[in-house]
């Protein structure tokens, strides 16, 4: 299916008591697989993972006070992901809320995207490390060891508000959706 364009990263997520499922997500309707702790609406994020922000120093979402949007995306540098992280910019402008956009690519591909976008309402970061967000959210696509495309409310309490996950990973989150639910906790 994938064979000669896609790397297969064989990791032993049995090992690592990660759960497996297939053909949540697709990619071009091609089915992959999301390895991690499904994380659902009412629990808690995940409060010991820490990412690199683009100036490569550490970050952890959780302990960040307040109402959150996480968006991840598979890369910055692809135009549907460049896409969501600009409407996030926008639409979230004025707001009460930090949007936090986490991908697997290096920081320094953040940070080249930061400043070619201007888009000062959003907040890099990456998981390329461990994929350890990845892993803690249920998101990482083990075929490709990127994040799936999501959004996530985190409300002020540090619980999961609202979640969703992009059914094709080529396609745009529902923002209206994800911003009905936003407009609920503010």
């Amino acid at each position: 299916m994938f064979s000669g364009v896609f790397y297969n990263y064989s990791n032993n997520y049995e090992e690592l008591k990660m759960t497996k499922k297939t053909g949540s997500v697709t990619f071009m309707g091609n089915p992959l697989t999301l390895v991690g702790n499904e994380i659902k609406v009412g629990d808690a994020f995940p409060a010991d993972v820490v990412l690199l922000t683009k100036d490569l120093k550490p970050f952890n979402i959780a302990s960040e006070p307040g109402l959150k949007i996480v968006t991840t995306v598979p890369s910055v540098d692809t135009p549907v992901c460049d896409l969501q992280l600009r409407k996030f910019n926008e639409k979230v402008a004025g707001m009460k809320v930090k949007v936090f956009a986490v991908s697997a690519d290096l920081p320094f591909a953040q940070a080249r995207w930061c400043g070619a976008a201007g888009a000062g309402n959003v907040t890099t970061l990456s998981d390329h490390a461990a994929m350890g967000l990845a892993d803690a959210l249920g998101i990482h696509i083990k075929e490709l060891r990127l994040l799936a495309r999501t959004v996530f409310i985190v409300n002020a309490a540090g619980k999961i508000a609202y979640r969703q996950i992009v059914g094709e990973v080529a396609s745009e989150p529902n923002y209206d959706d994800a911003l009905k639910a936003l407009a609920k906790l503010l």
